[in-house]
């Protein structure tokens, strides 16, 4: 499937979507690359991220797995639009033992209003890549509603 963007400054506006996000902030979450259905975000390890073992608790493994489909999504929708996961399904394959998250994510079907997204998730440890999540998810695009919290009630 050829996926278009529907306008030319997408980039941009999954950029400044996702600085506004404070959860990724706290996590320390930096969008690595965004192209047309696609996102990869990088997580790098800190100990308050951790479960009680030691690795990335399944909450952030999760998070990115989520993140990473929002943009990969955004990325085909109207410049108007805003977007929400409506289902989520996550597999943990391997515990989240490395250096650092790295999430990607790719578009598998863009409709009028739902859109199917695969994530993958891996865990470097010592430069060698480890897939530790895989998740599908289906989000919902939001014609003519603001992505900014200020201009959408509460």
């Amino acid at each position: 499937m050829k996926l278009e963007p529907k306008f030319i400054n997408y980039r941009q506006k999954i950029e400044d979507s996702f600085n506004r996000q404070g959860f990724m902030k706290l996590i320390g979450a930096k969008l690595v690359d965004v192209q047309v259905g696609y996102c990869e975000i990088e997580v790098p390890y800190r100990k308050d991220l951790t479960q009680q073992h030691g690795f990335f608790h399944a909450g952030v493994i999760s998070t990115i797995a989520d993140n990473t489909a929002g943009y990969a999504a955004f990325s085909v929708m109207e410049e108007s639009s805003s977007i929400l996961t409506v289902e989520f399904k996550l597999n943990l394959m391997s515990p989240g033992d490395g250096e650092k998250l790295i999430g990607k994510s790719k578009v598998l079907k863009h409709g009028r209003t739902l859109t199917i997204c695969r994530s993958e998730v891996y865990v470097e440890k010592e430069g060698v890549k480890k897939l530790c999540a895989a998740a599908q998810s289906t989000l919902i695009e939001l014609k003519n509603t603001s992505d900014k919290a200020e201009n959408n009630s509460k």
